[in-house]
């Protein structure tokens, strides 16, 4: 497949080269940045939850909310705070803090990086990081041109693409849950923005069981509700537009569970459909994706270097 050209706002379209295109020079908007502030590792939650009472009073009068927060961590070694909160735990225990904090009691999207990469003052590391927040705030990075050039299957009629997959407990935690994640595209043509949801389920459960569930109650009768509805759901408020295709990703499924998760899955994804419109059946293409295979793929032309890296086979962008 030829590569695709990619737009990246007012900046020249790029033609990407064995999967790969150049960042460089390209701007990224700043918006009013309020002072740093700095908390010890075990007074997270109390200077989180401070600053934001701050930052909404100073940001009231012009009616703004603040969108983002950036949490520098203490290195792994602990030279920020000092080696008496341990050489690893403190880390991931402030990230996990800071995250639960902003994304349950705060609502706000959040970005953490540790101390030593911010002073190394890394070019690539500090524009992958811009990259990533760009995206966590609503905006795009970059956008295959899909307007004025077709994409198979995606741009000749409305079609969300879905992805799925199931993350599991270590092995002796006997009474974690298992947690379903489903991610989702959230405009078309260009597919670039995603939406995701996670439900909690039986511990060890491979098949995802809150793809679509039907609830009674006494009040509100029966009401329908799943990952797939609500992001069905969200794709036809932002785009306008009714999915006459999904496309749904699923991993993580071993060869003897194929025919029960398509059985189970593919009909909670009709089911789900059919309860948002009466005779409402988009076309469904379920790909279970693996990556233990035998397929191997040969370059039609060893000599044409648009269409093979270095070592001779088919580019990442086949």
């Amino acid at each position: 497949m030829a590569s695709l050209v990619v737009s990246t706002g007012r900046e020249k379209d790029g033609l990407p080269r064995v999967g790969q295109w150049n960042m460089m020079n390209m701007d990224f908007a700043l918006e009013p940045v309020l002072p740093v502030i700095y908390v010890r590792p075990d007074q997270v939650e109390r200077g989180l939850k401070a600053r934001f009472h701050d930052a909404m009073t100073a940001l009231g009068p012009q009616r703004k909310e603040i969108e983002l927060l950036i949490g520098i961590l203490p290195d792994n070694n602990g030279s920020l705070y000092g080696t008496r909160f341990g050489q690893n735990a403190h880390t991931v225990t402030i990230s996990g803090d800071l995250k639960r904090v902003c994304e349950i009691d705060l609502g706000l999207i959040s970005q953490c990086c540790l101390t030593k990469q911010v002073f190394k003052m890394n070019k690539q590391i500090l524009a992958n990081l811009s990259l990533k927040i760009n995206v966590k705030v609503g905006g795009r990075n970059t956008v295959a041109d899909a307007l004025t050039r077709r994409i198979p299957l995606v741009t000749d009629k409305p079609t969300i693409i879905f992805g799925a997959d199931v993350t599991h407990p270590h092995p002796g935690e006997d009474s974690s849950p298992s947690i379903a994640a489903v991610v989702a595209s959230q405009d078309w043509p260009e597919v670039t923005k995603y939406a995701g949801l996670v439900s909690a389920q039986t511990h060890r459960q491979e098949l995802i069981e809150d793809l679509y569930n039907v609830t009674h109650d006494p009040q509100r009768g029966t009401i329908h509700g799943g990952m797939v509805r609500e992001l069905l759901i969200s794709f036809k408020r932002t785009t306008g537009e009714k999915p006459e295709r999904i496309i749904f990703y699923r991993d993580g499924v071993s060869e003897g569970q194929f025919y029960q998760v398509l059985l189970h899955e593919l009909d909670a994804i009709r089911k789900a459909c059919a309860s948002l419109e009466a005779n409402y059946q988009p076309l469904v293409t379920f790909v279970v994706v693996q990556k233990r295979h035998h397929t191997r793929l040969f370059a039609h032309n060893h000599n044409d270097q648009s269409t093979v890296d270095k070592s001779g086979k088919p580019a990442t962008s086949t």
